[in-house]
């Protein structure tokens, strides 16, 4: 798959329908994921300040209860209130910087979407921290930046000498002043291993192109729903993984 333009990562520009399709993807990943009984789910996934909220009601409307923690430094999301009621559940919203103020192994699931663990830098002190709240058999999902991203981003720039590298940490600047962390498949299977989770899974969000997706979808409007069920049908091996993000399932022994 060929590196997305990053002023094009916002979701805008010719990539649109493209963007539809890998909203749609990264949906139905998590549905297929959350776990089947109602549970007690922590979302952590900061993000965009126009996409945050996206996973907590996908959650809630399973039957689950969510707890969507905000970071207290950064700019409240439009009509944010402290307690949401959804069709099927209950979304609670907290402001804080660190997961410090909940307690060991008190949620079943964690969620850390939109690049959460990538806008962290200190990501390690993060998923340790997700790891002791996690419940014995309690599960993460996660999505991170990968290494081709971070290539792009640079060779767009034509700033390779930005390029940091401490112990193989990848810290890629992007033009908005940014800096984002990313990882290999290696590398995110070492920091979940390290925190003392389990690796279930890691693949690329999409392996379906831009351009291929342009095109079936500029032949056929209503063939999203099929492009959706290929890329989830597709496994590919993690050491080949490719693609702007990775994500990962690994769980707490």
């Amino acid at each position: 798959m060929l590196p997305i333009p990053a002023i094009q990562l916002n979701g805008t520009g010719t990539l649109g329908p493209y963007w539809t399709f890998y909203r749609a993807v990264a949906m139905a990943q998590l549905t297929e994921w959350l776990p089947t009984r109602p549970s007690v789910i922590a979302d952590v996934s900061g993000g965009l300040a126009e996409l945050r909220g996206r996973w907590s009601p996908q959650a809630a409307a399973g039957g689950h209860r969510v707890l969507e923690v905000h970071d207290f430094r950064t700019a409240s999301s439009p009509g944010y209130q402290q307690l949401r009621e959804t069709s099927s559940g209950v979304v609670r919203r907290v402001r804080a910087d660190s997961l410090a103020f909940l307690p060991d192994a008190c949620v079943d699931a964690v969620v850390a979407e939109e690049r959460a663990l990538s806008l962290e830098l200190m990501t390690e002190s993060a998923v340790e921290d997700i790891a002791r709240i996690l419940r014995p058999g309690g599960r993460l999902f996660t999505c991170v930046d990968s290494l081709v991203l971070g290539m792009a981003i640079l060779a767009e720039q034509h700033y390779w000498a930005h390029l940091r590298h401490t112990q193989e940490v990848m810290l890629v600047p992007w033009p908005d002043g940014s800096i984002t962390r990313c990882f290999s498949a290696g590398q995110l299977r070492e920091l979940l291993t390290e925190a003392g989770l389990i690796v279930e899974w890691i693949r690329p969000r999409t392996v379906l192109s831009p351009s291929v997706v342009d095109h079936v979808l500029a032949v056929d409007e209503l063939a999203l729903d099929r492009l959706v069920r290929t890329e989830l049908d597709t496994r590919q091996d993690e050491d080949d993984a490719i693609g702007i993000h990775l994500v990962a399932s690994a769980r707490r022994p």
